[in-house]
């Protein structure tokens, strides 16, 4: 069973996308007798290499330690666009008297609001990379982390999964450049935790 998981802040929006791609309770199913192809991590490659070979009538498993939907649900693609989204009203709004347009004195941003936009989004999208929809897909979803135990073994949650083929789809990680300041950095892995304004560095 898969421990709880909580992504700051707690609000409804954080726990829809944890139902979804992190589901709190998960039993991992049993495996079946040697899977076609097992598939190691559920961002945008994995799913779309798990749906597709289970489309195809392939027997499939798919691992994922962390949140299904990778790095473009979570941290990625659909945060950066909501914020770019919400910088782009922003601008218009400020932009707004060169078209005709009188904008009152003493509007302000709301960067909390703007967060909890992009909370709700991602919310909102995370039943396309979900457990359960991967399932009805024909896919068994194993949540927890992977470790290979033989030529055509994996073993997660305590549980060996036989296969012919596996993909590893773990992705990557960009690191910091080094600076020869301290600073506080954010990233996209970052200010989609935050409820508030970020300092300027």
């Amino acid at each position: 069973m898969s421990d709880p998981l909580i992504i700051p802040p707690d609000d409804e929006y954080n726990r829809e996308l944890v139902s979804n791609v992190h589901p709190p309770g998960w039993v991992n199913p049993e495996p079946t007798e040697r899977y076609n192809l097992v598939v190691i991590g559920a961002g945008t490659a994995g799913l779309v290499a798990a749906a597709g070979a289970a489309g195809l009538g392939a027997r499939v498993a798919l691992i994922e330690k962390n949140l299904m939907g990778g790095d473009c649900l979570n941290v990625g693609c659909v945060p950066s666009k909501a914020l770019i989204r919400a910088a782009r009203a922003c601008a218009q709004v400020r932009d707004a008297a060169q078209f005709g347009v009188r904008i009152p004195d003493g509007v302000q941003y709301d960067f909390t609001t703007a967060m909890e936009r992009v909370r709700k989004l991602r919310a909102r999208i995370s039943h396309n990379d979900s457990a359960h929809r991967f399932t009805k897909l024909g896919v068994d979803v194993f949540i927890g982390a992977a470790r290979f135990t033989g030529p055509d073994t994996i073993e997660v949650g305590g549980k060996t999964l036989r296969f012919a083929k596996a993909a590893i789809c773990t992705g990557s990680r960009a690191s910091a450049p080094a600076t020869t300041r301290r600073s506080r950095r954010s990233s996209t892995a970052t200010v989609p935790r935050s409820s508030g304004t970020p300092r300027r560095s």
